[in-house]
């Protein structure tokens, strides 16, 4: 039998090689078979699922430009794009480095013992070829000899250990396809038909990689049946990569992966069968990411039809996209049989509580905060809790509001509207339109008002009554000293001020960022402070004290009225009470009133 014919070969080529571990740099190759005259190339300004620009171009150094044997000159046209002054259709080969030194998921790391990238980070984008097949060649070193290679892109010609040629059909497929390098530990499962590949770094001795891709699987087939039922995923594949660090948390979603960080005492242990609040998260930034493999990456808003890497996108739908994505990120635990009832409405309660503890939400809409995310969700500051309201948390919480209220009318719900919408939109661009039109088509009624009111305007969402109706009782409770005087705060031996949140007693008494909180004068007698709580212990019943705080090197007297202990009532309606009992954030719980009721929503 003759060999098989050789693939023709991409018309963009890239050789990525973790050049110098200690310098965090890796060296890029990329060759253009067909460039045209004058040929324009950019890395991208932000990544797909972080909206912030990011000015990946930063980290790029030392970029040349040949055809053949002659040096081509490069001209930089801004801050991110080059132009060559090359002849046509002759092979352009561009060199550079890239200095990779970002442990979070949005960019690139490298060090001598993992190396991490997106696309995003490392790959210049070939004006006017975008559509062009593009090949990626990830390079093995004699320092990286022992390490393996992981990526959710196709192989085509890649040696045991995952380094070697892998092939998108296009730009944007090459960015949506992250590189994970190193020592990682990995486990394989199926689910719904379809392999999945989980691949842990930094893990402890004592991580249970059995347990992770046993609830991992349950996660995964959960939220298959969720969208299709016994019909296939949109994928053939699936990667999972996590990064286990000292401290911290995060995901970006991809179309056929994901990447994540997590805690190293968040991963579950050998021996140990009790699920604490660490791996519940870590389960829940599991579920929320892979959702997004449909709620985002497919069914998408109609503005990222089209990638824009080279400026902000912008859109008002992240309300939905994110918001809907946190909302059944935790109810697909519950679905999975991963976590309970209880835990289940105990995680609802956080996400409540820090809506209701956040004063913008009075300022900004779920609508706005979509579309400023750019400037405003991405770069927060003293202010943001004043100024502005998350889109996951109360995207979710509209969400929450929707179904149950879907549910009391009782000839429909959220999970139907969201696989009507994939079906109806082909698991492509949507629009706000869509929505309206699904839920009117599956529930006999416009609900216009509804999104006007809780998307596009600050109403407060009728939470009591929703939830009563399907069998939650939600408690109005005493909060924690930190709401009730309206502060954030950092406590290591004194009070250290963050945040003063709006129309607190905190405010009133003149504290500031940046404040630190030594202590307190009660009737005469001071007494030295280091945690919130001293408050409470030292002021006893009294209903005033002198603050003593330091700021830009002075000792400030500030007279601070201490607020009632009652909590805040809320209304049926969801708004607050106007009784002057408080003028601190709410706090709430929840409890089951109603276990069948509370079945029907949760099963």
């Amino acid at each position: 039998m003759p060999p098989p014919p050789k693939p023709e070969p991409a018309a963009i080529h890239y050789r990525i090689e973790p050049w110098d571990l200690h310098a965090h740099l890796f060296r890029i190759a990329l060759t253009i078979t067909h460039p045209k005259a004058l040929q324009e190339v950019s890395l991208p300004s932000w990544i797909p699922g972080s909206y912030l620009v990011r000015e990946f171009s930063k980290n790029l150094q030392e970029l040349k430009a040949r055809q053949g044997k002659q040096e081509v000159k490069l001209t930089q046209l801004d801050k991110h794009r080059w132009q060559a002054d090359c002849s046509a259709h002759k092979p352009l080969v561009l060199t550079y480095v890239v200095c990779a030194y970002d442990t979070s998921v949005r960019t690139a790391w490298l060090d001598a013992s993992r190396g991490f990238f997106n696309g995003t980070s490392l790959c210049l984008r070939v004006h006017g070829q975008e559509k062009q097949r593009h090949t990626l060649d990830i390079a093995s070193t004699s320092a990286t000899a022992a390490w393996s290679a992981a990526t959710g892109l196709s192989p085509l010609k890649i040696d045991k250990k995952g380094f070697g040629l892998y092939v998108a059909t296009n730009y944007d497929e090459l960015v949506d396809c992250p590189v994970e390098m190193g020592l990682f530990w990995t486990g394989r499962f199926t689910a719904c038909g379809v392999p999945h590949r989980f691949v842990v770094a930094g893990a402890a001795p004592s991580f249970d990689g059995k347990r992770l891709l046993g609830d991992t699987q349950k996660i995964c087939e959960t939220a298959i049946r969720f969208w299709h039922g016994e019909g296939k995923a949109p994928f053939k594949s699936y990667l999972f990569m996590l990064n286990a660090v000292g401290d911290g948390y995060g995901g970006l979603e991809h179309r056929n992966s994901t990447a994540l960080i997590c805690g190293r005492r968040d991963l579950p242990r050998m021996d140990e069968t009790r699920t604490g609040d660490g791996y519940t998260t870590l389960l829940g930034l599991i579920s929320h990411e892979y959702f997004h493999s449909w709620n985002v990456k497919r069914l998408r808003p109609a503005e990222f039809a089209e990638y824009d890497y080279a400026r902000e996108n912008y859109t008002e739908l992240l309300w939905f996209f994110e918001g809907f994505t946190s909302y059944y990120d935790d109810l697909l635990l519950r679905r999975a049989g991963l976590i309970d009832d209880a835990v289940y409405l105990k995680l609802v309660t956080k996400t409540i509580n820090q809506v209701l503890q956040t004063p913008g939400r009075t300022v900004q809409t779920v609508a706005q905060s979509s579309f400023d995310a750019w400037v405003k969700y991405y770069r927060q500051d003293e202010n943001t809790p004043n100024a502005t309201v998350s889109y996951y948390t109360k995207g979710s919480l509209v969400a929450l509001c929707l179904d149950l209220a879907l549910r009391r009318e009782g000839k429909t719900n959220l999970d139907e509207v969201m696989r009507t919408l994939w079906t109806q939109c082909q698991g492509g661009p949507m629009t706000q339109e869509d929505v309206l039109a699904v839920l009117k088509e599956l529930s006999g009624r416009s609900f216009g008002t509804e999104l006007a009111q809780w998307v596009h305007s600050t109403t407060e969402l009728p939470l009591v009554e929703l939830l009563e109706a399907n069998g939650v009782s939600l408690k109005a409770e005493t909060p924690q000293w930190a709401q009730r005087l309206g502060l954030r705060v950092g406590e290591n031996h004194s009070i250290h001020i963050k945040t003063v949140l709006r129309g607190g007693p905190a405010e009133k008494a003149g504290m500031a960022p940046g404040d630190e909180w030594l202590g307190i004068d009660v009737n005469g007698q001071g007494w030295r402070i280091s945690k919130l709580e001293d408050v409470a212990l030292y002021a006893g019943t009294e209903t005033s004290l002198t603050a003593l705080v330091a700021r830009d090197g002075r000792l400030l007297r500030l007279q601070l009225d201490l607020p009632a202990r009652s909590p805040t009532a809320l209304s049926k309606k969801g708004s607050r009470s106007t009784t002057p009992t408080t003028t601190v954030p709410d706090t709430v719980s929840l409890s089951i009133a109603n276990a069948a009721a509370v079945g029907r929503w949760l099963n």
